[in-house]
């Protein structure tokens, strides 16, 4: 068991995944407001990077894990042109605000949302070009399990493409981000969410989280081969690539 795996929403005991779905839910309203704000909008160019990475490789058929309220999904769409994507997740208070972002951008008949529990897909094996996800992995129950079952769907030759929040590891700004993290950012996520812990909670996972060349052996292991990572904005955020 990885570290995050222990840490629970609300301090509660109990199954994992059912904990981060009733946050989750409960943080849907505000949730896009406060990814936005926290993170002075550089979470939009973060997922433009991770998107491109499969843009040389055109697949048409792609599903998003923890897909929250579709901005992955949506922006993968308008990018990449699949013919089909799926984005699945646990909330579906998130994914019901993200059904209405993608009516809004008309993109109905290439995106569609499902409720999923991400370490026992319903999909069939070899069933996508590709699979995503975006500052999402590090809250499941079991993530090795959840890995192998996105090694499993995806087809031979297929493509993975994660980014997600990470500590930095260099001087000033891993000890800049450790104040910010622990202050600013679960002071001002209880003001705008109302929700008085889903914001101490996402700060403990993402330094818990296992980064960079532990990552990469976590994904082989998983049945990945010729994983890579890149640290973004001074290692705020992670980007990782793999093949089946």
């Amino acid at each position: 068991m990885y570290k995050q795996e222990e840490i629970k929403p609300y301090g509660k005991t109990g199954e994992k995944g059912k904990l981060v779905e009733e946050m989750f839910d409960n943080i849907a309203p505000t949730y896009d407001t406060l990814n936005h704000r926290l993170s002075w909008d550089i979470d939009k160019g973060w997922r433009k990077k991770a998107i491109r990475q499969l843009s040389p490789f055109h697949p048409k058929t792609i599903l998003d894990i923890a897909t929250g309220t579709g901005d992955f999904a949506i922006l993968s769409a308008k990018l990449l042109s699949p013919q089909k994507m799926v984005g699945i997740d646990i909330s579906e208070g998130m994914m019901k605000i993200g059904q209405q972002k993608v009516e809004k951008e008309g993109l109905q008949e290439i995106i569609s949302f499902k409720k999923e529990d991400c370490t026992q897909l319903s999909f069939n094996d070899n069933s996508f070009d590709a699979v995503t996800a975006a500052f999402g992995i590090r809250n499941f129950q079991n993530l090795d399990q959840g890995l192998k079952e996105m090694c499993r769907v995806l087809k031979p030759g297929g493509h993975l493409s994660i980014v997600e929040l990470t500590t930095p590891v260099s001087f000033p700004m891993k000890q800049l981000f450790k104040i910010y993290s622990h202050s600013i950012l679960p002071v001002y996520g209880k003001l705008i969410s109302k929700d008085n812990n889903a914001y101490s909670y996402l700060t403990n996972t993402i330094e818990a989280f296992p980064q960079g060349e532990v990552m990469l052996k976590i994904l082989k292991k998983a049945g990945f081969k010729d994983a890579s990572f890149q640290r973004l904005t001074f290692g705020i955020c992670t980007m990782y690539f793999a093949r089946k």
